[in-house]
């Protein structure tokens, strides 16, 4: 169970900018605007709304809610994606697993570049999608840690946007390996968000999702012991301005998580907190 309070959110964002300006990147009247924003926000607490406690769920019931919408306009998607095409788009083509593949994103476009293509993914609703859009692939139900395909089957692994929900990388990357042909390459994409992901649940509830920011020598030490080296690494950054400067704060916000509505009560300190930092990290590895 976590704790999520609108207000705790908004005065965290102000927090670090404020950090981000004692430390030389902003100036004494950002930091000024920054203070009175402060007591702005403590004065409209009312308005603002009252903290939830939110219980997990596993990505399976999670993505059951998500599926309906999830190809919808995505900000980590917008600037994941072309790197992790730019990635692909220089492999060899050939047999090709898209692990956790969900609505088929990357196993419509590793069609298109010329790959015979197997999806595997734990949600059926992501595969029904999935299976709608994509009807040239061979779409599997499956678990990360014990994938449906044989020993030595591909020649390319993609996984995208899916270890942030996985406690332990070695086991899965150790799969990963089992069902990769020698001089094979595995494409990692993963997201470095600093909050967990909501999804609304039937009666009107919610629940959030596990959600772990693997560090950048966890890959490595999970991914090197099994003969997998590093032959590309990328850490995309988000964009500068994630919200309108021009924003007002919204009529409603439906659940303290969702932050894209909440930001608009601060946008200036949103952009501070969040702007041109990681928000992903992309590899390329190939087993020896």
């Amino acid at each position: 169970m976590i704790y999520q309070h609108p207000l705790a959110y908004l005065l965290g964002l102000e927090g670090v900018a404020l950090m981000r300006a004692f430390d030389g990147e902003y100036g004494r009247e950002f930091t000024q605007a920054r203070i009175s924003e402060i007591r702005a926000l403590l004065e409209a607490a009312d308005e603002i709304g009252d903290g939830v406690e939110t219980p997990p769920i596993t990505t399976v019931d999670g993505y059951r809610a998500w599926s309906a919408y999830y190809d919808e306009p995505n900000t980590l998607i917008d600037f994941e994606e072309p790197v992790t095409r730019s990635f692909l788009k220089d492999l060899p083509t050939g047999r090709a697993l898209d692990a956790a593949c969900g609505t088929g994103r990357y196993a419509a476009y590793l069609i298109s570049l010329g790959h015979d293509v197997i999806g595997v993914d734990s949600s059926p609703e992501m595969l029904a999608v999935a299976k709608a859009k994509v009807p040239g692939a061979d779409f599997r139900a499956g678990d990360l840690h014990q994938l449906p395909v044989p020993d030595d089957d591909v020649d390319l692994v993609v996984c995208a946007l899916a270890l942030t929900h996985i406690p332990e990388l070695g086991p899965v990357l150790a799969e990963f390996v089992r069902v990769l042909r020698p001089g094979g390459h595995v494409v990692i994409a993963d997201s470095r968000n600093d909050w967990p992901v909501v999804q609304p649940l039937p009666g009107g509830r919610f629940g959030h999702f596990p959600h772990r920011n693997h560090r950048t020598s966890d890959y490595l030490a999970a991914a090197l012991p099994l003969g997998l080296q590093v032959r590309r690494c990328e850490e995309p950054l988000l964009p500068a301005q994630i919200v309108d400067p021009a924003a007002t704060p919204p009529a409603e916000v439906e659940h303290p998580s969702d932050i894209w509505s909440l930001q608009r009560w601060c946008p200036a300190a949103a952009n501070a907190a969040s702007g041109s930092k990681p928000g992903a990290i992309i590899w390329v590895f190939q087993l020896t």
